[in-house]
């Protein structure tokens, strides 16, 4: 049997985030924006890398001065670009947002991020992997969705526990009825899956009850569910448990929520993987969160230090 080497796998959108300098105001407004490496599952590889796990990410960026720039940032943290694919089909995709402490604003141009092939996930990967995750960004589109969800599949088979965030918007992924059928079969291959009140607001309407969000997705299959409530803190769910319930840590002053759930998710994947309780999860969650909140674009070089703080 071949020995789980790699901590996490993170499979899907790599991207320019291009925020705002300007605190909120709307992109209309916005005159200035600052670059930083974004993308979901590319900002949990990241952070999780940054606390010191074993982490591969599998993306693709265009051959050009953006994904240059990924492909450097990614080496400068240590991440392998084993599993990355640069085409000349397509640029590096790009997201405009603006600055807030609120649900930013955003404008995406796609590019590159839907171009993953099959080829960069090798069934050997996977059979060393801990922890498969990915988003609704990165299944938004083929040929990535087709190759993420054959490989979620294969993965499970291989004992790899699947991670999701369901990070859905119209603007991606403009087909509800579709990205809800994918949502529901990727559940049905148990996943842990983090989910914010936007996106279920957007998925589903904002009619939803909490504890009707947790029984709709461990319908599915879904193993735990974690539902984010942004300033109110986040709620967790595992069949047939009391529903856990945390509030957010007081933030002195909030420079920007982009990233804030990635990084959110980051903590908790990263006290998951330690063996520890739902309880412990979600404080390492909340914390990763706050200080993301402190910070624009990534989180700082003293994070690294998380594991100490929560004495993981």
């Amino acid at each position: 049997m071949n020995k789980k080497l790699v901590d996490i796998v993170c499979v899907g959108e790599t991207l320019i985030d291009f925020i705002g300098t300007q605190l909120e105001q709307p992109i209309n407004r916005t005159k200035d924006y600052h670059r930083y490496l974004g993308g979901s599952p590319t900002n949990v590889a990241m952070n999780m890398a940054r606390l010191g796990l074993k982490v591969k990410l599998v993306a693709c960026v265009g051959k050009d001065g953006f994904g240059e720039y990924i492909l450097r940032r990614l080496e400068e943290n240590n991440i392998s670009t084993s599993y990355m694919r640069e085409t000349e089909e397509e640029s590096t995709t790009v997201i405009f947002i603006n600055r807030t402490v609120n649900t930013p604003e955003f404008v995406p141009m796609r590019g590159a991020d839907s171009h993953i092939l099959e080829s960069q996930i090798p069934d050997s990967l996977l059979e060393k992997s801990r922890i498969f995750h990915t988003s609704c960004f990165a299944l938004s589109r083929e040929p990535s969705r087709s190759v993420i969800m054959e490989k979620a599949k294969l993965a499970n088979e291989l004992g790899c526990q699947l991670s999701i965030d369901i990070n859905y918007s119209e603007k991606i992924w403009p087909d509800t009825a579709l990205a809800k059928n994918v949502i529901e079969e990727y559940c049905s291959y148990h996943p842990i899956v983090k989910v914010s009140q936007d996106d279920v607001d957007r998925l589903f309407g904002q009619h939803m009850e909490h504890r009707e969000i947790f029984e709709y997705l461990h319908g599915l299959g879904a193993k735990l569910v974690c539902l984010t409530l942004g300033k109110k803190g986040a709620k967790l769910s595992e069949k047939d448990k009391e529903i856990l319930e945390l509030s957010a840590l007081k933030v002195e002053k909030i420079m920007d929520a982009t990233g804030a759930g990635d990084a959110f998710w980051s903590g908790f994947l990263f006290a998951y993987l330690k063996g520890k309780s739902n309880q412990k999860c979600m404080e390492a969650a909340l914390q990763m969160a706050a200080i993301k909140l402190q910070n624009v674009g990534r989180i700082p070089d003293y994070a690294n230090v998380i594991s100490d703080v929560l004495k993981i």
